[in-house]
């Protein structure tokens, strides 16, 4: 089966296509913003233009614009195309990152960069299953949870150094390593914010 996979839930913008479990074709570059006006592009230079039977794509936690345009452009192809289209979370793609590359016996605790200095948190025992709900956290909040000797994510760094012990892997989502969560059960393609939006609708609501 054939996968079009899209993560612009982070700094970063990337896309994948895999035959089964096989990358045929990525492109990733950390971007900072501008990701509604990177990914489509990306996806045409694609073989077969991204063409899949099924669409995944990172539902966060993470940016909210970067979510937005992800999931919107994942619901708009399997939409034409006339596929399915799953989520996967950015935090559980990481942790699987971390134990790929260290060991999978390893509990992680990923912590990525939020809005207003706080970070998206969650730790993971060594078998990769949540040991709690995705937070959003104040850093010394973070620090007093965080148990795991190793910790992932773009606030990894800054979280160990609070900590003074563990070791930290500078990780941003990307959409070539689907392939290690392949077997966890997919989300629905709806956003995980983790927290509300900072932009209000007129009238509060």
């Amino acid at each position: 089966m054939r996968r079009l996979v899209i993560d612009t839930a982070s700094r970063a913008c990337s896309v994948a296509l895999f035959e089964g479990l096989e990358c045929v074709a990525a492109f990733h570059e950390v971007i900072g913003r501008g990701h509604a006006e990177r990914l489509v592009p990306m996806i045409a230079q694609l073989p077969d233009r991204g063409l899949s039977d099924c669409i995944s794509v990172n539902v966060g936690p993470g940016s909210f614009t970067g979510i937005r345009v992800g999931i919107s452009a994942a619901k708009a192809l399997a939409l034409a195309w006339n596929v399915p289209c799953e989520g996967y979370s950015s935090l559980a793609l990481l942790a699987a990152f971390a134990r790929d590359k260290v060991g999978a016996d390893n509990p992680v605790d990923v912590a990525i960069e939020g809005g207003h200095g706080e970070y998206y948190f969650q730790p993971f025992d060594a078998h990769g299953n949540a040991l709690q709900s995705a937070q959003s956290l104040e850093p010394e909040a973070a620090v007093q949870i965080s148990k795991a000797d190793i910790v992932v994510g773009d606030a990894a760094d800054a979280l160990a150094d609070m900590k003074r012990h563990g070791t930290a892997i500078d990780a941003l989502p990307d959409a070539r390593r689907w392939p290690l969560i392949a077997g966890v059960a997919p989300l629905a393609a709806t956003a995980a914010y983790v927290r509300p939006p900072d932009a209000k609708l007129p009238g509060g609501r």
